[in-house]
C-alpha cells in the first residue's frame, strides 16, 4: 500500500509541478517574446518561431514651445542635436531587475533602501556557493529571483535575526498579486523610460528584449496567482484572493464604479482604469498560446458577470448604477480577441443544463440581459417610480420615463456592443454568440402559450433586451433601398437547426408539406451554412415573437385586469345605501383595498409603457417590421423584385411554397406590432412605416388565398381601421386618411378589396362566427374615409358590373345592418327600463341582490351598446351612401324585399309607437345619435324612392310598413331640422307610390287555399320558380335559395356545399303551380263580377 499523504503534500507537489513547467516554458519561448512589447495592441495567436521586432511605436519626446525671439522674429533658431549615449546594458540590467523586482542580493543596498529593496539572503548564498557574481545579475536569474521573494512568508516566524528586518519591512498587507502588479507597473515605467533617454538604437532594443523576458515571467506568476492564490505565502488579509484581485480593477474602469470598490481605484500595487488593457493583453499572449487561458481568467470572468451588484431587487433604479461597473469591465476582457473567444468558449457561456427559468442567471450573459424596468420581475421599479399614480402628473410621468429610458438605452447599447465585439473577435467566437440567441428561443417556445407559469420560462427583461441586441445587429442590413434584401436565405428553415419550427403553424401548409419542403430543400453535406445576415435576420423574428410580443400582450392584460377590478369598484360601491349602515367600515376598508390594488397595476402600466414605448426602440423596431414586411411580399410574388417595382394585385393564385412553410407567427407579429403602435404611438409613424403598413395590408387582403387563418386575414383589416382613427388628432381620416385616398395601389385595389374581403369574413368557420364577424368589421368606416374621393367611388362602379359578387356584399351589408341595430336599440330599451327602474322610489325597497344584479346587468348592457351602436350607425351610413351611388344591385328580387322589410322595422323603433323607450341618460356615452340615425334611415328611403321594386317591396311589408309611420317620421324630421323640405317632398311621394301599389295588392285575387307542395318551405309563399336542391332533394323557390346563399354557401336542409348554379329547375311543378294560379284567378274574377252585380 501506498505511503498516505496528506493535502500540504499535494499542494506542494503541484507546485513543483507548475514552476516546473514554467521555467521549462520560459526557456523554451524567450527567444520569441524577447522582441514581443507590452503596448502590442493585437496579441500573437502562438509563440513566433524567430525573434519578432517590436511593435510598438517610439515614444515621442514632449516638444515644450519657446516663444521666439524678439530680435529675429522670422529667423528659425536652429537646435542642436543631441548625441545618442552608448547603454552599459549589463549594469543597466542589474540595476533594472532590482528596481522592478524591489529586490537585492546584497544586504548593504537592502539597508540603503531602508529595506525597500528586499534582501534575499538565502538565494544569495546560494549564488555565491555558484560562483555567481550577486552585483552583476542579468535577466536569467530573474525566476530564481522572484520564487524566492515570493516564497517569504510575511506572517512566519524567524529563527534568523538578521532577517527579521526584511520580514518587518515588508509592504504592510500586500499580496502576491498585488506586488506582482507593482513590479510589472515599474517594468513599464522603465521601459517607457528606457526609450527617453536616447541610446543607440541597439541597445534600447537589446534592453528592451530583455525586459520582456521579465515581463513574460511577471505575467506568468500574476496569472498563476489568480489561479492558486495560496502557491505562494500571502499575508492575513480579510479581502478575498486570487481572481476577485482583478475583478476590482476591471469594476475600476467605469466612471460609475465608487459602490463597488473599498479602497481607492488607483495605488503602486494596483491596477488603475489606465493599467487593465495592457495588463490583460500581456495575460492573454502569454497564456492564450498554451491554452491556459481560461484557467486564468475563467474564474474572474465568473466572479464579474455574477457580481452581487446585478441581482439587487431594485436592479436598474435607485442611485447605485454599480451594474454600469460591470458593463465596464466587460467591455476591457472582450476587447482583447484572445479573452473574447475563451469567453465564448466557457461552458458556462451557454451552460447545457440550464432551464428556461433559470438559464439568465446561470449563463454568463444571463446577469446583465435580464437587467429591466418591467415589473413581472423588477416589481420595484414600479414602486420606485410610478408610486401613486392618481396623483402623477403628465409631467412627472414624463420625467420618470426620460430617466428609465435613458439607463435602458444605455444598458442595450452596451450590450450590443459586447455581443458586437464578441462576434468580431473571430469565427470561433461568432458561432457561439449565435448559438446563445438560439438556444434562448429554443428554450422559450413554450411564452406563447395560453396560460404560463412565469416559473417556466424567461423573464420579459431577459429576451426584450437579447430582441434589443439583435435589432441593432438588423440595422447595417436594413438600407432603405433594400439593396441587400436578397442576400437572406428564403431556405433557411431548411438548411438552419437554430429556429426549430416543428410545433409551430405555418403560414399555409401542414406538417407533411413542411417537412417534404425542408426535405428537399436542405443544404448539401459540406455546403457552408447559411450567411451571417439570415441568421440574424430569421432569429430577430423569432426572438421578438418569444419577446417583446409577449411582453405587449402583458401590457394588455393588465389593461383587461383593471376593467376587471374597475367593475369590482363600481360593485362596491354600489348605489351608496351601505353607507351609514353598521356595514360601512368593511365597505370602505374593502373600496380602498381595490383602490390599493389599482394603483399598483397602474404603475405597473407605467413601467410597462417605459419601455415599450421608447421612442428609440419604438423606431428601430418599426424599421425592422417594414423590412420584414417588404421581404414577405418579395417572398410571395412571382417576380421577387417588389418594392423595386411595386407589387401587382392581385397576387398569382399559386401560391409559392416557400411562402406557405413560414410560420404563420412572422406576419401575426409584423400585424400585432402595427397594431400596437397604431394605438399607443401613431405619432412614430410620420417619419416612416405608413405606406409599408398600406402595401402589406393592401396585398394580403387583396390575395387573401395566401393566408390560411381567417382571423390573421381580419387583423390585417383592424391595422387598416385602426389606422384611420383620429386618435385626437384632428386629422380626418387619422394616420392612414390620406394614403388611403393617394398611394396608387390603395386607389386601384381598395374598394374591391374591402368588398370581397366583407364577404370571404362570413366564412370564417370558427364556432363563434357570427361574433367574430361584427368585432371585425370595420370596413364601413374604412369606406367612410374614401367615400368622397371620386377614383374610389368609380372603382366601386366598377365592381358593381360583377352582379354576383356585389349582390352577395349588398346582401352582408343588410345582414349587418339587421342584426346590430336589432342589438343595439333592445339595449337601449332595456337600459331605460333599468333607468327607470333605479329612479322609482321603490327602488330603495329591494333587496341588496336585486339591486346588485340590475346593477351588474346594466353595466353588461352599457359595454355592449356603444359597440353595437357605434358599428350599426357606420353600416347604415355606408348603406345610404352606397344606394345614393348606384341603386340596380339593391332592386335584385333576393335583395329588395329584405332591405324594405329592415329600413321599416328600424323607422317603427326609431318613432314608433314605443320610441320613448330608446331614451336614456347620458345617450353620448353609448355614442347614440337618434337624430342622426333618422337622417340617414330616411335617405336611404329617398334614395331608392324612384324605384318601382322598392316601391312594390315596401308596399308589399305587412309586418311593419304603415303610413303612419312614416307621418310620425315627417313629423320629428320637421321639428329636429334633419331633413329640409325638399327632401321631404320626396319622402310624401314615396308614401304616395307605396299606398296605391300597396292598394292594388290588396284587391289582387284571395287564392285560398294552396296546396303544401306549392309553398315555399321556408317562407311559406306560393313559389314562382320552384327548384330542386340537388343532395337534399327539398324543392324551394328559386329566389328564396338565392337569398339563402348570399349569405350561406350551405344546402339550408343538410349543410352540403351548395351554389345555385347546382340547383334543378322543377319544371312539371312550376307549370302546375302557374295553372292552378290562372284557374284560381279566373274563379276570383268571376266571383267579383257576380258580387259587383248583386250591389248594382
Amino acid at each position: 500500500m501506498s505511503e498516505l499523504t496528506t493535502p500540504q503534500d499535494d499542494a506542494d507537489r503541484i507546485r513543483m509541478r507548475r514552476l516546473q513547467r514554467l521555467q521549462t516554458t520560459s526557456a523554451s519561448t524567450s527567444e520569441a517574446s524577447s522582441a514581443a512589447t507590452s503596448s502590442s495592441a493585437t496579441p500573437v495567436q502562438a509563440p513566433a518561431p524567430k525573434p519578432a521586432t517590436s511593435t510598438r511605436p517610439p515614444v515621442r519626446k514632449p516638444i515644450i514651445a519657446t516663444p521666439p525671439s524678439p530680435a529675429l522674429p522670422s529667423t528659425p533658431i536652429p537646435q542642436k542635436k543631441k548625441a545618442l549615449i552608448k547603454l552599459d546594458l549589463p549594469v543597466w540590467t542589474h540595476d533594472s531587475v532590482c528596481r522592478i523586482l524591489s529586490v537585492t542580493l546584497e544586504k548593504s543596498k537592502a539597508e540603503e533602501s531602508g529595506y525597500e529593496l528586499v534582501w534575499l539572503k538565502g538565494l544569495a548564498e546560494e549564488l555565491a556557493s555558484e560562483g555567481i557574481n550577486v552585483k552583476s545579475i542579468d535577466e536569467t536569474l530573474t525566476d530564481r529571483l522572484l520564487i524566492s521573494r515570493l516564497e517569504i512568508d510575511p506572517n512566519g516566524m524567524l529563527d534568523d535575526v538578521e532577517y527579521m528586518a526584511v520580514v518587518a519591512c515588508l509592504p504592510a498587507e500586500q499580496t502576491v498579486f498585488e506586488y506582482l502588479v507593482e513590479c510589472w507597473k515599474r517594468l513599464n515605467s522603465t521601459r517607457n523610460a528606457l526609450f527617453k533617454k536616447g541610446y543607440f538604437p541597439q541597445d534600447a532594443q537589446n534592453a528592451a528584449a530583455k525586459l520582456e523576458k521579465v515581463r513574460d515571467l511577471i505575467v506568468s506568476y500574476a496569472g498563476l496567482t489568480l489561479q492558486e492564490p495560496e502557491m505562494f505565502p500571502q499575508p492575513t488579509v480579510s479581502r478575498p484572493l486570487g481572481a476577485a484581485e482583478l475583478v476590482e480593477p476591471l469594476l475600476s474602469i467605469s466612471a460609475f464604479s465608487a459602490p463597488l470598490l473599498s479602497g481607492p481605484s488607483t495605488s503602486s500595487n494596483r491596477l488603475g482604469p489606465t493599467d487593465v488593457d495592457q495588463f490583460l493583453q500581456d495575460i492573454a499572449r502569454r497564456f492564450e498560446p498554451d491554452d491556459e487561458l481560461e484557467g486564468v481568467l475563467g474564474p474572474v470572468v465568473r466572479q464579474l458577470l455574477f457580481h452581487p451588484s446585478l441581482f439587487r431587487p431594485e436592479g436598474l433604479g435607485g442611485g447605485d448604477s454599480s451594474w454600469r461597473s460591470v458593463i465596464g469591465g466587460l467591455e476591457a476582457l472582450v476587447s482583447v480577441k484572445p479573452i473574447a473567444i475563451m469567453i465564448t468558449k466557457m461552458e458556462d457561456w451557454n451552460p447545457p443544463a440550464a432551464t428556461a427559468y433559470n438559464f439568465e442567471i446561470t449563463s454568463l450573459m444571463g446577469p446583465l440581459c435580464r437587467l429591466g424596468v418591467f415589473p413581472r420581475e423588477w416589481p420595484g421599479i414600479a414602486k420606485s417610480y410610478f408610486s401613486e399614480p392618481e396623483k402623477r402628473s403628465r409631467n412627472d410621468i414624463e420625467s420618470s420615463y426620460s430617466s428609465l429610458r435613458g439607463t435602458l438605452k444605455s444598458l442595450q447599447s452596451s450590450l450590443y456592443g459586447i455581443f458586437n465585439t464578441l462576434v468580431r473577435a473571430s469565427p470561433q467566437s461568432r458561432e457561439p454568440v449565435l448559438d446563445y440567441f438560439a438556444r434562448v428561443i429554443k428554450l422559450n417556445v413554450k411564452r406563447t402559450g395560453m396560460q404560463v407559469d412565469p416559473a417556466t420560462v424567461a423573464t420579459d427583461s431577459f429576451l426584450f433586451n437579447l430582441s434589443a441586441v439583435l435589432l441593432q445587429f438588423a440595422e447595417p442590413f436594413m438600407d432603405a433601398n433594400y439593396t441587400k434584401m436578397d442576400r437572406i436565405d428564403p431556405y433557411y428553415y431548411a438548411r438552419s437547426s437554430r429556429v426549430d419550427l416543428n410545433d409551430e403553424t405555418r403560414i399555409k401548409a401542414d406538417s407533411k408539406e413542411a417537412n417534404e419542403w425542408a426535405e428537399e430543400n436542405k443544404s448539401a453535406p459540406g455546403a457552408p451554412p447559411p450567411n451571417f445576415i439570415s441568421d440574424i435576420f430569421y432569429l430577430t423574428i423569432a426572438m421578438g415573437h418569444y419577446g417583446y410580443q409577449r411582453t405587449i400582450h402583458h401590457l394588455g392584460e393588465t389593461a383587461k385586469h383593471l376593467d376587471d377590478i374597475q367593475r369590482h369598484l363600481d360593485y362596491l360601491n354600489g348605489d351608496g345605501s351601505w353607507m351609514g349602515g353598521p356595514l360601512q367600515a368593511r365597505r370602505e376598508a374593502a373600496i380602498n383595498t381595490v383602490k390599493m390594488e389599482m394603483a399598483k397595476i397602474r404603475s405597473s402600466q407605467f413601467a410597462y409603457q417605459a419601455q415599450l414605448l421608447d421612442p428609440e426602440f419604438v423606431t428601430r423596431n418599426i424599421g425592422f417590421t417594414n423590412f420584414l414586411s417588404t421581404w414577405l411580399i418579395r417572398q410571395a410574388e412571382p417576380k421577387k423584385k417588389h418594392p423595386t417595382p411595386l407589387v401587382e394585385l392581385p397576387l398569382s393564385k399559386e401560391v409559392p411554397m416557400a411562402f406557405r412553410v413560414l410560420p404563420e407567427y412572422i406576419i401575426e407579429d409584423v400585424i400585432e406590432f402595427y397594431l400596437f403602435i397604431v394605438q399607443n404611438a401613431p405619432e412614430r409613424f410620420e417619419l416612416s412605416g405608413k405606406t409599408e403598413l398600406v402595401v402589406f395590408a393592401l396585398t394580403f387582403l387583396s390575395s387573401t388565398w395566401y393566408i390560411k387563418n381567417p382571423f390573421l386575414k381580419a387583423k390585417i383589416n383592424d391595422m387598416l381601421f385602426m389606422g384611420i382613427w383620429d386618435y385626437n388628432r384632428q386629422k380626418n381620416g387619422g394616420l392612414l386618411g390620406y394614403l388611403l385616398n393617394s398611394h396608387p395601389l390603395a386607389l386601384k385595389h381598395l374598394m374591391p378589396t374591402l368588398m370581397h374581403f366583407y364577404i370571404e369574413v362570413e366564412q370564417t368557420g370558427a364556432s363563434s362566427q357570427f361574433y367574430d364577424k361584427f368585432s371585425m368589421r370595420s370596413i364601413a368606416a374604412i369606406l367612410k374615409v374614401i367615400w368622397d374621393n371620386p377614383t374610389h367611388r368609380e372603382a366601386l362602379n366598377a365592381a358593381a358590373l360583377n352582379v354576383d359578387q356585389f349582390v352577395r356584399f349588398i346582401n352582408l351589408m343588410i345582414n349587418d345592418v339587421t342584426y346590430l341595430m336589432d342589438e343595439s336599440l333592445g339595449e337601449l330599451t332595456q337600459i331605460h327600463n333599468i333607468q327607470v327602474e333605479m329612479d322609482d322610489p321603490s327602488w330603495n325597497t329591494q333587496s341588496t341582490e336585486h339591486r346588485r344584479e340590475r346593477e351588474g346587468t346594466l353595466r353588461q348592457l352599457e359595454r355592449h351598446a356603444s359597440g353595437y351602436i357605434s358599428l350599426g350607425r357606420s353600416t347604415v351610413e355606408l348603406l345610404k351612401v352606397f344606394t345614393a351611388e348606384t341603386k340596380a344591385p339593391f332592386m335584385m328580387p333576393e335583395i329588395v324585399d329584405r332591405l324594405a322589410a329592415m329600413l321599416d322595422y328600424n323607422l317603427v323603433a326609431l318613432v314608433g309607437p314605443k320610441y320613448q323607450e330608446l331614451r336614456v341618460r347620458n345617450a353620448e356615452k353609448y355614442r347614440f345619435n337618434p337624430k342622426t340615425l333618422l337622417s340617414d334611415i330616411l335617405q336611404v328611403f329617398i334614395n331608392l324612392s324612384d324605384q318601382d321594386e322598392f316601391v312594390q317591396a315596401v308596399a308589399n311589408d305587412g309586418r311593419s310598413y304603415s303610413k303612419e309611420v312614416f307621418a310620425s317620421a315627417e313629423a320629428i324630421a320637421i321639428r329636429r331640422g334633419v331633413k329640409v323640405e325638399a327632401e321631404l317632398e320626396l319622402l310624401r311621394q314615396f308614401v304616395v307610390k307605396v299606398e296605391d301599389a300597396k292598394a292594388s295588392m290588396d284587391a289582387e285575387e284571395e287564392l285560398g287555399d294552396v296546396p303544401d307542395e306549392f309553398l315555399d318551405p321556408l317562407m311559406f309563399t306560393v313559389m314562382r320558380d320552384p327548384v330542386t336542391l340537388p343532395s337534399s332533394r327539398a324543392v324551394i323557390d328559386r329566389s328564396t335559395i338565392k337569398s339563402h346563399l348570399l349569405s350561406d354557401t350551405k344546402d339550408p336542409f343538410n349543410r352540403v356545399p351548395l351554389s345555385i348554379e347546382d340547383v334543378i329547375p322543377n319544371t312539371e311543378l312550376k307549370n302546375r303551380i302557374e295553372s292552378f294560379l290562372i284557374e284560381r284567378r279566373k274563379k276570383n274574377v268571376g266571383g267579383q263580377e257576380s258580387s259587383d252585380m248583386q250591389v248594382d
